[in-house]
């Protein structure tokens, strides 16, 4: 792996982080009680949402930096 490639990783990672917030709000997801589990089809669904809401975020930022 070449640094440019690491340091583009990197930038990623912590574009990823710093749009959590909003991204889990646009998401919408219930918390989970403590001792209760989400099953496969419930966490996918899950990801599926965050993944959305991720690229929705991203683009908002986008468009307010226009």
């Amino acid at each position: 792996m070449s640094a440019d490639s690491s340091q583009a990783q990197q930038q990623k990672i912590q574009e990823f982080i710093r749009l959590l917030p909003l991204t889990f709000e646009l998401a919408g997801l219930a918390k989970n009680h403590p001792g209760s589990f989400f099953n496969e089809g419930q966490l996918e669904a899950r990801a599926t949402a965050i993944r959305n809401a991720y690229k929705a975020a991203r683009q908002i930022i986008v468009d307010i930096s226009k």
